[in-house]
């Protein structure tokens, strides 16, 4: 049965430019919900509950600008003991409702998902085979998988130019480069002895994956698939994305409850910015005015300027905000 909860509260705004319109949708590992954030006002407006939505982490968007894509990843972290998720939900935002199911058949606690324009597919990390599902973004029907050659392939990022895949196998600690077109496993990197979350830049050259036993962000090469070099953090690192302009990563420290600055030229941390909670993911606005961070422990996302690298509101969430998409449409 699906439930939605109507919300008219917010929390008090700091001072700021104009606010960027549309919703903010967060994915709610606590009560389980999808909620749903109006930019304009800064207002939480609803939140989203399906009877089995159960630990959705990650979220899509499809370019319709209102179909949102959430894989029921299961109740236990990565490589824990409990449930694990055989269904993708595809919600439409104006509606408030989820329009279809996608059944994978079997418990894979599908993840990450990710829309490649290229060849109209949604990719979704699947943990338990040790791949990358494929789905059609129209028919929503499994295609094919691509495998990883490694356990526990939690994060994906797509390269902009759409030939390759690379995955962040989490207790490995190794990241796996998949050939998206020929579906295959080109390569598998050591990096650490526990990686999280992983991006790419925005000419395809680097992807940066967290290493989460020790304060440092690896830059891979992706011409030769090695670790070019390391990044000094002055605390773990996780989720981390690009500007648009390929100059700046932007990436969360929970440990420390701080985002981190970071310039791509010299590749050295320049600024950090306190924020509520520990910040979980980065999302960036359509004009890249704004960044957006998930947050655990506090029921905040961090609404941050990109022009000042300063905190401009605190959006209303919930506890353990996780991952985000961005719809145009209320």
């Amino acid at each position: 049965m699906r439930k939605v909860v109507p919300l008219l509260f917010a929390l008090p705004l700091l001072a700021h430019a104009a606010d960027p319109k549309g919703t903010l949708v967060t994915a709610n590992q606590g009560p389980n919900t999808l909620a749903l954030i109006d930019l304009a006002t800064g207002k939480q407006v609803a939140q989203l509950q399906e009877d089995g939505l159960v630990k959705v982490h990650e979220l899509a968007i499809l370019p319709d600008g209102k179909t949102v894509i959430a894989p029921i990843y299961g109740d236990s972290g990565v490589g824990k003991p409990g449930t694990d998720g055989s269904k993708i939900l595809v919600y439409d935002i104006p509606a408030r409702k989820v329009i279809h199911t996608i059944d994978l058949g079997k418990g894979l606690r599908p993840h990450q998902p990710t829309y490649d324009p290229k060849r109209n597919v949604i990719y979704v990390t699947s943990e338990l085979d040790q791949a990358m599902t494929a789905i059609d973004a129209k028919t929503f029907k499994v295609l094919y998988e691509i495998p990883t050659g490694q356990p526990e392939s939690h994060m994906f990022a797509l390269s902009h130019d759409g030939h390759r895949g690379y995955t962040s196998n989490v207790g490995p600690g190794t990241v796996s480069v998949l050939d998206l077109d020929a579906h295959e496993t080109l390569a598998v990197i050591p990096v650490a002895k526990h990686l999280q979350r992983i991006s790419i830049s925005r000419d395809d050259k680097t992807v940066f994956v967290s290493d989460t036993t020790t304060p440092r962000l690896a830059a891979i090469d992706t011409a030769t698939n090695t670790v070019r070099q390391w990044i000094d953090l002055p605390s773990p690192g996780f989720g981390s994305a690009p500007t648009a302009d390929g100059k700046t990563l932007l990436i969360c420290m929970p440990d420390a409850g701080k985002l981190g600055v970071i310039d791509l030229a010299s590749m050295k941390l320049v600024k950090t910015i306190e924020v509520a909670g520990k910040p979980q993911e980065i999302l960036y606005s359509p004009d890249g005015s704004r960044a957006w961070a998930s947050s655990f422990g506090e029921p905040k996302v961090a609404e941050i300027d990109t022009k000042t690298w300063t905190l401009t509101r605190e959006l209303p969430g919930t506890d353990r905000n996780d991952g985000m998409a961005y719809a145009p449409v209320q």
